[in-house]
């Protein structure tokens, strides 16, 4: 087993790793690396059930980086924190995806543990395109790549 820490990713290599990536996802980067942090180190069933929680409402993803104008919520660790369902859904299908690759590769999905997710902004599409009879409007898009790495325990 070799873990080797390049540029934005982890690179290993062995029998007890299993990989999950989605790229140009449409959702908030800051939600993303908020959602990240909290997951990172968790078993897969319970951040699966964490996250459940954060899309029906009944929890918050504490906040700990990008806490300027996020309220209060209670029941969470420390002060802000908010419910970000669109990326919290996002996970859900990445982490299944996660489960499904390990499975395929032999390892047993009930204990797997994340040991890494990383986060980079995809393209972000902020420019001023043409639109009709020389008038240009300006589209905004912001995308996440979102990487996920488990390890059997």
């Amino acid at each position: 087993m070799a873990m080797a820490r390049t540029n934005y990713s982890l690179k290993v290599d062995g029998d007890t790793f299993a990989k999950a990536k989605a790229n140009e996802l449409p959702i908030s980067p800051k939600h993303a690396i908020e959602i990240a942090t909290l997951i990172r180190g968790m078993k897969t069933s319970d951040a699966k059930t964490y996250l459940e929680d954060v899309v029906a409402l009944k929890k918050a993803v504490p906040f700990r980086r990008f806490t300027r104008d996020v309220a209060h919520k209670r029941g969470i660790k420390g002060d802000a924190g908010r419910y970000p369902v669109k990326a919290a859904s996002a996970y859900l299908r990445l982490i299944d995806s996660l489960e499904k690759n390990a499975e395929y590769v032999g390892l047993d999905s009930e204990s797997l543990k994340i040991i890494h997710s990383s986060i980079n902004r995809g393209r972000c599409f902020k420019g001023i395109f043409p639109r009709a009879m020389g008038r240009a409007t300006e589209k905004k898009r912001e995308t996440t790549n979102i990487e996920i790495i488990a390890r059997e325990v």
